[in-house]
């Protein structure tokens, strides 16, 4: 069969098309530039054209996952409703994310490489940014960081721990809205 042309009719999308879905499926180690090639019937060298390396390309697909989960929080805080209503949205829009996209989150969250750590840890980083300033937005109180960090990462344990046992957010939802107040109360 022959290849396509280096870099006429491959675009930079179908080949984050392509590594999201094998990223999604195997480690970090597991997945080449050649096998995303391969996948997309096309050279690795074709691949290099538009990223420099695996590490770039893994940082691309990071930063698609962050932005929406951030699209998603900043769409919580413009939604009608008390600043109450809204936090406690907030943090079940972040649950709901995680449920919902295990395989991103992981790889949002749990990855760790030594190749990929400096670029992933800047996305989560503004991530975090963006969740430490709406929590701090929709507050009734001046919040210290540290009880801001404490919400976050109960957040991300409670992804962490339903991840895998449930295949989507509504399985989880009860226990959600009771973690959420449980966050609140905790931030009164």
């Amino acid at each position: 069969m022959p290849r396509k042309k280096a870099s006429q009719e491959l675009t930079r999308d179908m080949i984050v098309k392509e590594a999201r879905k094998q990223f999604e499926r195997k480690d970090f180690h597991q997945v080449s530039m050649r096998s995303i090639a391969q996948e997309l019937d096309c050279s690795h060298g074709a691949i290099y054209y538009h990223f420099k390396n695996k590490a770039e390309l893994f940082y691309t697909i990071i930063e698609e996952y962050f932005i929406s989960l951030n699209k998603r929080m900043e769409d919580t805080v413009n939604d009608p409703g008390d600043k109450h209503g809204k936090l406690k949205n907030v943090f079940l829009c972040f649950i709901e994310f995680g449920l919902d996209h295990q395989s991103q989150y992981e790889i949002m969250f749990m990855t760790r490489n030594k190749e990929v750590d400096g670029l992933s840890h800047e996305a989560a980083n503004l991530s975090y940014q963006k969740f430490a300033e709406t929590v701090q937005l929709l507050s009734h109180k001046r919040l210290l960081i540290k009880d801001i960090y404490s919400a976050f990462i109960s957040l991300h344990g409670f992804v962490s721990h339903y991840s895998g046992s449930v295949s989507s957010y509504k399985e989880a939802i009860d226990a959600a809205q009771v973690h959420a107040d449980f966050i609140l109360k905790a931030l009164d």
